[in-house]
């Protein structure tokens, strides 16, 4: 699939529930709230980015992503030490209420763990946890992942603080209003941590890698990767950064708040697109 600035083609599936959602005078589905995280890391004078694909069952099954999910109530309510920018500092930077942007700091946070084994945390403000890859920690992950204890309780039992300056914020992507299942999606990037290293321990993923972002779009142009609109929209942003170092700059500078919603346009002459707005 190729995006330019007219936008990019609409799956022939898309566009016959687009029109029929709006001939029936559908009600959008209210999005539900939602974090991701691209891992980095160096690969090189180059990096390379980790991406996950979802089983044929889920929701965008068969589709490469990042990791991530929708905020569990459990990231709202959570209690725990916290590093780097305050909530009210990522309100700002989110454009939502300080204990919303907690929440989806927390959820960006715990995803990552649960889908990727990689834990964004450590002792005090300045240090980071090495490897979490043991039976011990697996078996932490797995009752995160299963809800059998919060992410706020592992932490606090193992006298950890959530590094939230290890996320910088990317960008904001809504699922089109015609879509059944909507998500609010915020995009953040993150450096994989020194001593730590991705598990293919998620059971929402039938095949896991890392890969350059610019070979990643390359093999989503042959066919060979299925990617959706947000995922190839931003690793073609992080690819022109240049290099890490350039990623944590342009992530500075970037608007994470207001979200890009694609529309679908359904001309009388020509074909239907996408585009981002």
């Amino acid at each position: 699939m190729t995006i330019d600035s007219h936008g990019f083609p609409a799956p022939p599936a898309l566009v016959e529930h687009a029109r029929r959602f709006r001939a029936e005078g559908g009600t959008p589905a209210r999005p539900r709230v939602a974090a991701t995280v691209l891992l980095l890391r160096p690969a090189g004078d180059d990096f390379e980015v980790y991406v996950i694909r979802r089983v044929a069952a889920m929701a965008f099954g068969g589709v490469y992503a990042f990791p991530g999910g929708g905020v569990d109530p459990s990231d709202s309510a959570a209690h725990l030490d916290w590093a780097g920018p305050e909530p009210a500092g990522w309100a700002g930077r989110l454009g939502v209420a300080p204990d919303a942007a907690q929440a989806v700091v927390c959820a960006a946070a715990r995803e990552v763990f649960e889908e990727s084994g990689v834990l964004l945390a450590g002792a005090d403000p300045s240090t980071v946890v090495g490897d979490v890859s043991g039976d011990d920690w697996e078996a932490a992950r797995q009752d995160l992942e299963a809800r059998r204890r919060g992410f706020a309780e592992l932490l606090a039992g193992r006298g950890l603080t959530l590094r939230s300056d290890l996320l910088l914020p990317w960008s904001r992507w809504i699922t089109p209003e015609f879509e059944p299942r909507r998500f609010d999606t915020y995009f953040f990037v993150a450096l994989l941590p020194t001593g730590q290293r991705t598990r293919d321990v998620s059971g929402e993923a039938d095949h896991t890698m890392w890969v350059r972002p610019a070979d990643a779009l390359a093999r989503a142009e042959a066919g060979e990767l299925t990617m959706l609109p947000p995922t190839l929209v931003t690793l073609a942003e992080v690819a022109a950064a240049g290099d890490l170092a350039g990623v944590a700059r342009a992530s500075a500078a970037r608007d994470a708040a207001t979200p890009i919603t694609p529309r679908l346009e359904l001309p009388a002459d020509g074909e239907p697109r996408f585009v981002l707005g």
